[in-house]
């Protein structure tokens, strides 16, 4: 089967874009969740739509499962190819085809980085807003896929808030549009359904996304707190006082600690936890703003407080939030991230609970979120090479997101289900709900070629999660299959 596609593929691909040897797949075994890993059998480097197409309908005549991937950047393992399928690098697509700064959207593949949108704009003023940490290395096709935010989503978005069309090829290689140029389309919004649908619905081929005009003047309050509840309260406090922040980021004292000592950003390092709340526009609306949020954060208790006098305060302060992720992986060998969202009230209940969990396992956590919209970050820290670790650290993440489903959130926020939440997806639907799931996916892909196994749980995946947590009355916790 192996040596057949090949020759089929390299038909109508240079040789160099057809990769089947053990050295050369390697690579991409896996994606930015790295505890999990599964050589594809084939990767092939279209550069071209028709190339896409031609790919599609090989692997659908041939039954072939077929996995997108972009940069790799994804955490939840949505990347992760399929020994028997095809791995799709939409890497090479990474032309902007269109800028229209009077519309303010852009026409984009879906292998340009997040940040080079923004790059390619800026003369004209404008920017793209959502802006995940991996932001220099992303792509807006992964972005789509995982409908992903980033520390300024609060006032601006996520991914499906900021695009307006999108061009996607079926299994079959057919070709369809979702979405308009205007602000709005008839019929069913497929626009939304296509984004964060993790590469199983369709392949997208171009975005159409939304552009902001870059504000006047942007500045950041960073508030250090001697209490995590005192934290979490300034967070609601700020809220509740009618102001919407640009961004509004919140690390806990492992996490200060961590990134302090790696990036130098100013951090006081006797805090339990610091915020860190900016506000944009105009210079005079940007004033009073931070004037109101200064007060709130002194009034909520705030120990310190310290606000960027300029651009390059700004960014420093910024620079150690974007670098939590580089900073845990020198002070641990290994980290898990999970990703839940949980409603703000709860936030120092659920932190506390993390805290708990992590005496029970033994196992550090650093925790550093989207506080202004509830969306945790915590960075289980561990070691793969002692036995049982990782183990361990999954039946830890687990209870991190089975805390976020009780305190009435949801189990993701912006990396997406993949297969490190399936079975917290059997927790947090219904059985009618996720057949809605299963009849949406076979309407796109009847035969389950796109991204087999990732997001949607099956129903007898979560009769036997069901069954194990009532087991003898105690809760257990499957791992993750390696498939």
């Amino acid at each position: 089967m192996l040596t057949e596609l090949v020759r089929k593929l390299r038909a109508f691909l240079p040789p160099d874009a057809v990769l089947y040897e053990a050295e050369d797949v390697k690579p991409y075994e896996c994606d930015g969740l790295s505890a999990y890993r599964q050589t594809p059998m084939i990767v092939v480097l279209p550069q071209t739509e028709e190339e896409i197409i031609e790919i599609l309908q090989l692997c659908h005549s041939t039954k072939t499962p077929v996995v997108a991937r972009g940069a790799g950047t994804g955490l939840s393992g949505g990347a992760l190819p399929h020994h028997q399928g095809v791995l799709l690098s939409l890497a090479r697509l990474k032309n902007v085809l269109e800028i229209d700064p009077v519309t303010r959207t852009a026409r984009v593949q879906p292998g340009v980085r997040n940040l080079a949108i923004s790059e390619a704009v800026a003369s004209y003023g404008l920017y793209y807003a959502p802006d995940p940490s991996s932001q220099i290395a992303c792509t807006i096709g992964g972005n789509v896929a995982e409908n992903s935010g980033g520390v300024h989503c609060l006032k601006y978005g996520l991914t499906v808030h900021n695009i307006l069309k999108l061009r996607v090829l079926t299994i079959d290689g057919q070709v369809i549009e979702m979405g308009s140029d205007a602000l709005d389309s008839p019929g069913y919004d497929l626009l939304a359904l296509m984004t964060g649908s993790e590469g199983m619905l369709g392949i997208v081929t171009e975005v159409t996304v939304k552009l902001t005009p870059k504000p006047d003047k942007a500045q950041l309050v960073m508030a250090a707190f001697d209490d995590v509840q005192k934290a979490a309260d300034a967070v609601a406090n700020v809220i509740s006082a009618g102001i919407i922040p640009a961004g509004m980021e919140m690390m806990d004292k492992i996490t200060i600690h961590a990134v302090e000592d790696f990036i130098h950003a100013g951090y006081d390092l006797d805090a339990a936890a610091i915020l860190l709340c900016e506000a944009d526009g105009m210079t005079e609306e940007v004033a009073e703003e931070i004037q109101k949020i200064s007060t709130i954060m002194r009034e909520s208790g705030a120990v310190k407080i310290s606000i960027s006098q300029n651009e390059a305060d700004r960014l420093r302060f910024w620079a150690g939030r974007k670098a939590a992720f580089p900073a845990a992986g020198r002070v641990s060998p290994d980290y898990y991230c999970m990703d839940g969202t949980i409603p703000r009230k709860h936030l120092a209940r659920v932190l506390r609970g993390i805290e708990t969990l992590s005496v029970e396992y033994g196992l550090r956590c650093m925790n550093v979120f989207h506080a202004g919209d509830g969306n945790l970050h915590p960075l289980i820290l561990y070691d793969a090479n002692q036995p049982g670790e990782l183990e361990k650290t999954e039946a830890f993440g687990a209870r991190i997101l089975e805390m976020c489903i009780e305190a009435g959130g949801t189990i993701t926020g912006e990396h997406g289900v993949g297969i490190e939440k399936l079975d917290q997806m059997c927790l947090q639907f219904k059985p009618a709900e996720r057949d809605l799931f299963h009849a949406i996916k076979a309407a796109f892909d009847p035969d389950g070629l796109l991204n087999p196994g990732k997001a949607i749980p099956t129903l007898h995946r979560c009769a036997e999660l069901g069954g194990m947590h009532v087991h003898r009355g105690e809760t257990k916790f499957a791992t993750i299959p390696r498939f």
